[in-house]
């Protein structure tokens, strides 16, 4: 069992802000202090924000091992409060991440798929539409990212969003063949759609 990782690359970067030797030296320790049996931290980003004097907000990365990237963020009044939430938000997922990996290899009961029927509200919809449509305003382009399309099977795209704030994950299932998107619904379950 891996007790601390060894040493890892750890780059701290302010923005809007000079940064103090102080500041810098609590992340490094911070980051470093993570002790995850479950995976090697290989390199750590610490972007740390401060926003019109008063939001203060942290955000780290963490590349691991088998090319697990886990990323946090915190926004509070003080940095320092920022860095220690965003490491909780880090070591929650990690064990979260380390049971459900456990759990994956034990026996299942019968009965432990849930499956609902299908239905189709298409119909219903269109009978239900106002009769005058009302103009919503332009939807504004505020962010763009590239993310390499992997091979996954649904339980690793589900422990892939336990592990980052993304909203969803689009996948290649492997299972099926196709292009498939996982979410994380409201009541906690997950909703999964494949594109064809």
């Amino acid at each position: 069992m891996q007790t601390a990782n060894v040493n890892p690359k750890v780059v701290v970067t302010v923005r809007h802000e000079e940064i103090t030797d102080s500041l810098r030296d609590y992340a490094e320790k911070k980051i470093q202090g993570l002790h995850l049996d479950y995976p090697k931290i290989i390199e750590a980003k610490a972007i740390l924000d401060v926003e019109g004097g008063r939001r203060h907000k942290a955000e780290i990365i963490l590349f691991c091992a088998n090319h697990i990237v886990i990323d946090a963020s915190s926004e509070t009044e003080d940095m320092y409060k920022s860095i220690d939430e965003t490491i909780d938000k880090i070591a929650r997922r990690m064990r979260k991440h380390k049971t459900r990996l456990m759990k994956r290899h034990r026996p299942k009961p019968d009965g432990t798929i849930k499956y609902f029927d299908e239905r189709s509200y298409k119909a219903d919809f269109l009978d239900n539409l106002p009769e005058e449509v009302i103009e919503e305003p332009e939807p504004l382009y505020v962010h763009k990212e590239q993310f390499r399309l992997r091979k996954l099977f649904k339980e690793e795209a589900i422990m892939e969003l336990d592990l980052t704030e993304r909203p969803f994950v689009v996948f290649d299932n492997a299972r099926r063949g196709v292009t498939s998107i996982v979410w994380r619904k409201g009541n906690g379950d997950y909703g999964m759609v494949d594109v064809s």
